[in-house]
Order: C-alpha cells, then structure tokens, then sequence
C-alpha cells in the first residue's frame, strides 16, 4: 500500500504525482482542472476503496510540477502527453494498464485529448464537469461553429487581470469578489459549505498555479471583432480556445470508443450554457459594453455541444452515461462526494 507524493521525470519534465493504494489496484488516473492541481482530488481520494491504484499528477505549471510553458497551438496536447508519459511509468502503473481516466473541467479536454491520441490506454473516461470538445467560448452552436474568424472573445485576454494579479501574490483574504479565495467560494462550487474543512487546501491548490505569458492566463492579440481581444500562441486559456482545442471529430472517430460517463451540475457557473466566464454571455448580460447582440455573437452552448458530441460518439459505437446532477456546480467530486463515487466505481468494476 502506498499513499504520498513523489517526483517523476517524465516527458522530459519532473512531475509531482499523488499516488494511493497498491501497485496491482485497480488503476485509475485523476487529472485536475484549472487554477487547481492534484490537492483538489484529497478530499475524493480519502472517500476511494483502498484497494484502487490511484495517480493524481500537478499538471506543468500547477502544484509542485515544473512550470514548463503552454504552447497553446498543439490545443491541450501538451498536458495530455505529460499524462501518457505516466502511464509508461512501471512505478506508478503495471505495464499495459489502462486505467479509467477522470478528468475535471481543464482536465476533462486533456482527457479527450488522452483519449484521442492514446485509445489503447485509456479503460474509461469519467468526465466531470469537462470542457466542450469545441473549447472555451467563441462559437455559437452544437457544431462549434466560430461565432469570428480569429475567435475573439476567447484566450489569454479574457482572463480577468485583478484576480491573475491576486493569484500571482498568493493573496488569501476575502476583501475583493476577484480574490481567489472568494473565486473559489462563489464560481467552483455552488454552496461554499460544501468545501467545509477543506477550503484551506482547497486554495492552497488554486494558488499553486504559475501566472504569465506561459501559463495562466497566456498572451493575447488585439482584434476587431468585439470586445477586442483574440487568443495568442501562448499559455493555458489559450489552449483552451477553440481556435487550437477542437477534438470533438476525433473523440467521435476514436478507435475501441471506451465506455464515458459525464458527470455534471445544473448549478455551474463555469462550463454552462451560461457560463459566468463567457464573454459572449456576460455581454448579454450588460456587464460588459459594446457587445453586438445575440445574432452576431451568442452565448457558447457548451453543455449542448458536449451531448451532442457524445450523442455522435454513442451513434459511431461507443456508449456514454451522462449524470446531471441538481445543484451542483462545477465541482462535483467536492459537491456530490458519494454519487460521485458511485459513478466512478460503476467504470472501474463494470460487473457491479
């Protein structure tokens, strides 16, 4: 049995990684979100069977891993070949094994892009709260069609500069909306009650996060299209964009197409289709000027496009199992601890 942190050179990169429960356990891989790392997984792992194998690695800029810059061209691909990198690794994980791969938010497309670029070692996808497969804003319909040509209104400029600020000086107070403290209570989960004791890891986790042109949020450009800002080449919300992270054709061509469980709440602010990070939305909403109205420049549908894209990965062969989970936000292995289990442990021991 084995319960820790330890450091793995891996991909080239050294990674923290949080492993748990013996070596011939059932394996399971944990991918953190944004703006988090594999502290935020603490308080499912204490819930898990001790008889899984579980490995929570910080993915490259978050947590105790090397801030290694995002190349926000190759879309989430950089995370996702740290991921595979582990799974190579006899020390974390019996060899051949494939292990179901739960993803949060950020995490959910690197596990897409996992998925995608490795079918033969991916058992199962859990997704919790994941990105839409056409990325982060900036399109306007169930096929993720480009709302502009340059995808403006996504990408490092959309990042707002007071809370990167607070997060760069590992601000911990509650004075400001854009603290990260109150950014933790107020948008990753529904009911700040439900981080309970937890809350102090919980933003320890947030404020590991490395900021910058690299990192979080990335670089930007300026554009004509409202409300001026388009993705850069650089850094994590740039890798978010669709402009660069669109895997929604590939999820549904994968070959062997493992079983997917999406696990979600009607209550997420985050990954909605109202999100409180939408641009589009938030210009609908009149906090943001100038915006030029529904036709020209819709909310992203990402809730929708994520049933739709699994709806096609089903029709192609696969199977997927979809949880909504009411009054939940964006975090529901934190929000929902014990559904969430269940619906972990369903893909693990499939016979159950």
């Amino acid at each position: 049995m084995e319960t820790g942190q330890r450091l793995v050179s891996a991909n080239g990169i050294t990674q923290a990684v949080r492993v748990a429960g013996p070596p011939d356990g059932a394996p399971v891989l944990l991918i953190h979100g944004n703006c988090s790392s594999a502290a935020f997984w603490e308080p499912l792992v204490r819930r898990l069977p001790a008889t899984l194998r579980v490995v929570a690695p910080d993915l490259r800029g978050y947590g105790l891993t090397d801030t290694v810059g995002v190349d926000a061209t190759r879309g989430l691909s950089d995370f996702a070949d740290d991921v595979a990198a582990l799974l190579d690794d006899p020390s974390l994980f019996p060899s051949g094994a494939r292990p179901v791969v739960v993803g949060h938010s950020l995490g959910g497309g690197v596990a897409m892009r996992l998925l995608v670029e490795h079918p033969d070692r991916v058992g199962a996808l859990l997704l919790a709260a994941p990105v839409s497969p056409y990325g982060y804003g900036g399109t306007r319909d169930l096929t993720g069609t480009p709302t502009t040509p340059d995808f403006a209104g996504t990408g490092g400029g959309t990042g707002n500069r007071d809370f990167v600020k607070r997060l760069a000086a590992g601000d911990r107070g509650v004075d400001a909306p854009t603290s990260p403290r109150a950014v933790l209570r107020a948008t990753y989960v529904a009911d700040p009650a439900s981080l309970g004791d937890d809350e102090e890891l919980l933003l320890d986790s947030l404020l590991s996060t490395a900021t910058g042109d690299d990192n979080y949020p990335g670089t930007a450009v300026a554009s004509a299209n409202w409300p001026g800002t388009a993705p850069g080449r650089r850094g994590v919300l740039n890798a978010l964009s669709p402009a660069y992270f669109r895997v929604a054709d590939e999820l549904v061509a994968v070959a062997g197409k493992p079983p997917i469980t999406w696990i979600h709440g009607d209550a997420d602010v985050i990954v909605s289709d109202t999100a409180m990070m939408d641009l589009a939305h938030l210009g609908s909403l009149g906090v943001l000027p100038g915006w030029p109205g529904e036709a020209a420049c819709p909310a992203q549908p990402m809730v929708g496009q994520t049933r739709a894209v699994l709806e096609r990965y089903a029709a192609a062969g696969g199977s997927y199992r979809e949880v909504l989970l009411p009054g939940c936000g964006h975090s529901p292995h934190l929000e929902r601890p014990a559904e969430f289990v269940a619906e972990l442990l369903r893909l693990t021991d499939p016979a159950s």
